[in-house]
């Protein structure tokens, strides 16, 4: 199963993996893949520094990616001190009244409270791209859209492409008028920040506005090799995956956490809500007991970006060490009903293309 996007990133499966561990990016790209680090996490540069010279000593010198949070316009802001101040009390009681209710305990003596995750701050997303463009990473993806022109243009001067996720074609046009070279289509179905437009509709339009122009993958309910083959009939050239990651072997190396997969393992595909609550910004989350209580009366409207994250950084971090499967704030997409396995990075790529090509057979019969 070959396509144009093999030749381009020198894989040798049309599978691109987003992922914010490094073990399970770094896995993806020895499987055949493109393994495409989450650089949100990262607070700390010299951190994401240390973490992609583990990569480039990792991949089995297999090409991989880096993906960042970073608006093409410059936005005002502040250091996180100065947003701190910014958040209402109300919305600050709420979350602790709520963490009370739910039963989750503080985090415990010593903890470091931590500072929210800072990489939705501009000025932080561009240190991760000055990190990135010190490592051989074949491609920067970024979340919001095109990053800024001098980010693309020295991106492409290292000889590294430059994808940007889309929501609409009429974003695909703009991010390809600004110099983007692959196009990333995600369907509301997608985990994490996605638009309003179902994959099956959205993935031929942004085909036919830009497909002849660069390449254009497909993300979004994509879960196994029907999926995939379906998406390469709508016109894209690969697949961008990123939830189905969340339950591999290689994930619980830096996320030991069997809250977390109990909730995954056990949810449908209807266990999934779209809200502003995690970040500000409309995210696909897993829906439990966390997400319903943000809808109930009397529950304050979120903030916008990033000042949201901020707000609920202390409340993730006891959610996720309360041990509680039903108050686990992750981001999903609609297919954690087919995660239903726990299993190696390799073994998922190599059941993802089998199926594809299984796939493919089957409808070649049909002709």
């Amino acid at each position: 199963m070959r396509t144009p996007l093999c030749t381009l990133l020198d894989i040798e499966h049309p599978i691109v993996g987003f992922t914010p561990s490094e073990h399970v990016a770094a896995a993806i790209s020895r499987a055949g893949g493109l393994g495409v680090l989450g650089c949100v996490r990262f607070n700390d540069p010299a951190e994401l520094d240390a973490v992609l010279h583990w990569m480039d000593a990792n991949t089995g010198g297999r090409p991989y990616g880096v993906d960042v949070v970073m608006p093409a316009k410059v936005p005002t802001e502040g250091a996180p001190v100065d947003l701190s101040q910014l958040i209402p009390p109300g919305h600050k009681d709420f979350v602790e009244r709520t963490l009370v209710k739910l039963g989750v305990p503080p985090l415990p003596d010593g903890s470091p409270a931590g500072d929210g995750v800072l990489g939705w701050l501009h000025s932080v997303a561009r240190q991760h791209v000055e990190v990135a463009l010190t490592h051989p990473a074949r491609l920067i993806a970024n979340a919001l859209g095109p990053p800024p022109a001098d980010i693309i243009e020295r991106a492409h001067d290292r000889g590294m492409l430059v994808a940007a996720l889309a929501g609409k074609a009429e974003h695909a046009r703009s991010h390809v008028a600004s110099g983007v070279d692959i196009v990333v289509a995600q369907g509301y179905e997608a985990g994490g920040h996605t638009g309003e437009i179902a994959s099956m509709v959205l993935i031929p339009e942004i085909v036919d506005a830009v497909g002849s122009q660069v390449p254009v993958l497909a993300a979004g309910g994509i879960g196994c090799g029907r999926q995939i083959a379906a998406a390469l009939a709508l016109g894209a050239v690969g697949v961008w995956m990123g939830s189905a990651w969340l339950i591999t072997e290689e994930y619980a190396m830096g996320s030991a956490m069997p809250a977390l997969r109990a909730a995954l393992l056990a949810a449908t595909s209807s266990d999934t809500v779209r809200s502003r609550i995690y970040s500000g910004k409309p995210a696909r989350l897993l829906k439990n007991r966390w997400t319903q209580a943000w809808t109930e009366p009397g529950a304050p409207e979120p903030l916008p970006m990033p000042l949201q994250n901020l707000l609920v950084s202390d409340a993730h971090q006891r959610l996720m060490r309360s041990g509680k499967p039903d108050v686990q704030p992750m981001p999903v997409g609609q297919i954690v009903g087919r995660m239903t396995e726990v299993r190696p990075v390799a073994e998922l790529v190599k059941a993802l293309v089998q199926e594809t090509d299984e796939a493919l057979n089957r409808l070649d019969t049909l002709r």
